[in-house]
């Protein structure tokens, strides 16, 4: 019998996507299954975290790695997660992803003032109170009453999500429109797309957009996914961390996603400045890094 490994290798990229796309529907599906048949359509806060868990492993984790066994004979090195990242880049990773924070509320403010033509008013209207459900909904995920759900919330909505997302939509998706010589910024800027279009937030579109290219970029400079996975989790356990620490204290949750906006707008500015700063010399960092394995 021969090997499922690297058996769908040669296969075009419309026959792997068709390919990807079955296989986490398949796995999706059997994640809200074994969910419905565990809490029998349950809607408590602890019920709706374990399917968010489920899901995001059945539609994210699984149909990746399964993917990559089909697709390539070395699963790892396809995903790029056979490389490791240097303490130097990985520290310049974090400062980034905290100096963004203000800079990333800027632009989410900004986004939110775009509007929709007069006759896509009543789509506005759903997607607004789409936003809202899912906000509230986050928060209800997101709330920590002790020290323990708070490092439970930190694994469901900051390690997994980093993890599962970027192998999909950067060790996957990134990779498969980049092969055989495709344009690799196309392949980060599509990825980027499809990452801020799956979350259905519209106005949030433009940074998340924004965050999924960076995220793009650095797995092509550095050739490592464990690069774009530190700076999602660090974006993400930003906000856990944040949010809690405000909720112990009492004080206004909402001020944290207003730092870089009105009052503040000078935050926000200077933010985006640093980012960009702060970008060129990660890239310049993970340049020199690759030129030197090169020559060793």
């Amino acid at each position: 019998m021969k090997p499922l490994k690297g058996i769908a290798g040669q296969s075009s990229l419309i026959g792997k996507i068709c390919l990807f796309i079955l296989i986490l529907v398949i796995t999706t599906l059997l994640a809200i299954g074994l969910w419905a048949v565990i809490y029998q359509g349950d809607q408590s806060t602890d019920s709706l975290k374990v399917m968010q868990m489920l899901q995001t492993i059945g539609t994210f984790l699984l149909p990746c790695f399964i993917g990559a066994y089909l697709w390539s004979n070395r699963p790892a090195q396809w995903l790029q997660l056979h490389k490791g990242i240097r303490w130097q880049d990985a520290l310049l990773v974090i400062v980034l992803m905290l100096c963004a924070a203000p800079g990333i509320n800027l632009l989410a403010y900004l986004n939110e003032q775009l509007a929709l033509p007069s006759f896509l008013k009543p789509l506005e209207e759903i997607m607004k109170q789409q936003e809202e459900a899912a906000a509230q909904l986050t928060e209800r995920f997101i709330r920590a009453d002790s020290i323990g759900v708070l490092f439970y919330n930190i694994f469901l909505i900051a390690l997994l999500p980093a993890f599962s997302e970027e192998l999909c939509f950067r060790g996957t998706l990134q990779t498969l429109f980049a092969e055989n010589g495709r344009n690799k910024h196309i392949a980060i800027w599509v990825s980027a797309i499809l990452f801020s279009a799956i979350h259905f937030q519209f106005y949030g579109f433009v940074p998340r957009m924004l965050l999924g290219a960076l995220f793009g970029y650095m797995l092509t400079w550095s050739g490592s996914l464990w690069l774009p996975v530190l700076a999602h989790f660090t974006n993400n356990l930003t906000a856990v961390v944040s949010y809690n620490i405000f909720y112990m204290r009492g004080l206004n949750v909402d001020e944290i996603d207003t730092l870089g906006t009105g009052d503040s707008l000078w935050i926000g500015i200077i933010s985006l400045v640093l980012t960009g700063g702060i970008i060129y010399l990660l890239r310049r960092s993970l340049t020199m890094s690759n030129a030197s394995s090169r020559m060793s």
